[in-house]
Parts: C-alpha cells; structure tokens; sequence
C-alpha cells in the first residue's frame, strides 16, 4: 500500500523578517532533516536482553516504544498470593525512563486459563474472594503506577479465553476497564488478542473482536484501543488490510502490539516482515507497532528475529532498518521570492537550517503532524 496519502503532509515553511529584518534572506539555503517519525515502532524488553550492550544500541537507535515481556503480568507480580513482587517492572521502567522511551502496561489480567496461575484457581468457586483478588490486582498496580503507561491491555486475549468472565460474570471485564480508568484516568485502556489480522482462527475473527468491544462499551469500559498482536506466519497484505479495514470502524486507534515474523528462512522472512509493516504503515486506523522481541535468544520465537546473538543485523533486520529509512525526510534547496520553502514530508519531528548570502545560519524545530490541508509554519514565531 502507499503511505505517501497517510503519513505525508506538505508543508510550507514561511521565513518572512526571518533573522529580524537585518540582513536580506531571499535566496537563502534551506536544508530540512527529520530527527524522528510520528510513527512509534518498539520492541518487547526482559532482564536479561537489556544487559546486552548489542540489543541496547540498537534499541536506543532505531525504536521509540516498549512493553514488558513478563515483568509486569499478574503471574510474574504476584507468584504467591500476598507476596508481592515490583521489583523486576521497576527496573525495566527505569531502564526505559532514561532511554526516553514510553511502555505499554501489559497486562492487568489475562483470561486463558493457562495463564492465570495456580493460587488464583485454588480459590475455586468462592466468588467474592475472587472478586477481591481481582480487586486488589488492578487497584493496586494502576495506583502504584498511575501515569506512568500510557497503555494498558486490560484482560488480555479475550477472544480466546474467560477465566474471569466464567467464575465473576461478563460484566466483570468491563468492571476492569471501569476502575482501571478511575484510577489512571490518563491511560488508554487496550483490548489484545491474536490472529484477528490472520483469518485462520474462527474464535478471532474482526467481526467477533468488534462485538466484544460493543459488549464492553455497553459495560461502561473505557475502551481507548484495539491491539492486534501479530504473531503472523506467511503474511497475506490484503488479509490484513481487510481485517484492518473492518476494525477501523470502531474509531479506535489500532496497535499491533506484539510483532513477530516467523520464517526460518532470511530472506523470506524480511519479505514477510515487510509486508506487515508496510499494511500497518499505510492504514490510517494504526497508530505503532511493537515488536515482541528483536533478537536471537530472547525471544519466544526461534525464526523471527532481526538482530543475531551477536548483534549484527540479519536480513530481516536489515529491511526494517532500510523502512525506517525509507519513511524519513530530508529535503533541501532555496527560499523563494515570497519568503517561503516547500516540501512534503513524512510526519514527525524536524529541523531547519537556513544559510543567507552572507552565511548567517538559524536552526528552527518544528513538527509534522497529522492533517489535510497544508501545514504552514511562521519560522519568525517558532
């Protein structure tokens, strides 16, 4: 699909009296670079991949967002009933805040049984110890970290699992939602599942995610995101754009939460990779992509990274660094008579220089963001 509708915007960047007046400018060099894009990619972080200096370059580098790969479940925070365990997810999220990086809050709660750990199930039919339980875990982690997620998947893989609908009613997931928002009244609250992109799952069809959505508004839930996690084999772009076409319809931002590729072979597995980014890119619904993990031995999946143990780059990796470059601008050229240089450019963050005849020079920052109609910007005002 072509981004350039999308993620591109022309921009007039307007100089007037640029400078004070005090020297002449028309014919001044411009030269425009983009320090960023508007479009967050991320990856999934652990423990032990952050102590690799290889994975910390590259993520410092080339992404913008993370999310926990385990340090922040209910079953990693919480492994026996009372004794509870912070300490892993705070130093994750230190290791992000000086990177400078937003993470995602994954996840308050999962609902497929297997996940769900074994002092949970224990309590059996006793619906109020439950409810308590249940209780306790959202108060406590949203009030321990309010506004530090700016996204939370709420009862994680919905579509594929009810351990708490089950045992507390359907009314509990929006219950969920409901006090997560009241007390991070900031965060965007997720649904996530798998294979919604995919059709090859009868239990996780757009049609069926859209109606869970329904039910959960009708609950009262906060809704304020769609996450599609992306664990693809064999990408079809049209699949995926359709099912992204649907899921569109609920006006919701869509995040491809947990990206990976897998294809034992390199070169197949670049194209594939691809093939999602470019559909997610291009859908005007999808706002970031996270990656579940980047590199050789940290990750679940054996045929889907794009870093090697040793850090080198392989071919897939390689082809998400030449995408990213690929939706960056540059441009460069003159003022024209009026004042003014033109250009079209992907959205994001940007800085001008401008060199006059007589070689004074002015940096200026700016942003592209999203919109129809041109993007005129007064420099003598920025």
């Amino acid at each position: 699909m072509d981004c350039s509708q999308v993620r591109k915007r022309d921009v007039v960047l307007s100089f007037g009296s640029a400078l004070g007046g005090a020297e002449d400018v028309s014919g001044a060099s411009v030269r425009v670079v983009q320090l960023d894009n508007g479009f967050p990619l991320g990856s999934c972080i652990n423990g032990s991949v952050v102590q690799d200096p290889a994975f910390v370059d590259f993520f410092s580098n080339h992404l913008d967002w993370a999310v926990f790969e385990n340090e922040l479940k209910w079953y990693w925070t919480e492994a026996q009933r009372g004794h509870l365990n912070y300490g892993d997810a705070d130093r994750l999220l230190d290791f992000c805040d000086r990177a400078g990086k937003p993470v995602r809050g994954h996840c308050i709660f999962w609902a497929v049984d297997g996940a769900v750990q074994q002092w949970i199930k224990d309590i059996g039919g006793d619906r109020d110890q439950l409810m308590s339980v249940v209780l306790d875990r959202v108060r406590g982690l949203l009030s321990r970290y309010a506004g530090r997620f700016p996204h939370y998947d709420v009862n994680n893989e919905m579509l594929h699992g009810r351990f708490f609908r089950d045992r507390l009613g359907d009314d509990v997931a929006a219950l969920m939602f409901r006090e997560a928002a009241r007390l991070d009244p900031g965060a965007k609250l997720f649904v996530n599942d798998y294979n919604v992109e995919c059709a090859n799952d009868p239990n996780a069809t757009p049609e069926r995610y859209m109606a869970l959505i329904d039910d959960l508004r009708r609950g009262g839930a906060q809704v304020g995101g769609i996450g599609l996690q992306g664990h693809v084999s064999n990408p079809v772009g049209e699949v995926i754009c359709d099912a992204l076409d649907k899921l569109a319809a609920m006006d919701l931002p869509i995040w491809i939460t947990e990206l990976d590729v897998g294809e034992q072979d390199e070169a197949l597995r670049a194209d594939d990779l691809e093939v999602v980014l470019r559909e997610a890119y291009a859908h005007p619904a999808v706002e970031g992509v996270i990656f579940w993990g980047i590199m050789q031995g940290h990750m679940w999946r054996r045929d889907a990274a794009l870093l090697n143990a040793d850090g080198t780059l392989n071919r897939a990796g390689q082809r998400f660094v030449d995408l990213r470059s690929e939706w960056m601008s540059n441009a460069r050229g003159r003022m024209d008579a009026e004042g003014q240089f033109k250009f079209r450019g992907f959205h994001g963050t940007y800085v001008v220089e401008l060199t006059t005849p007589a070689g004074t020079k002015m940096l200026k920052a700016f942003t592209i963001d999203k919109g129809d109609a041109p993007l005129v910007l007064d420099m003598d005002n920025l």
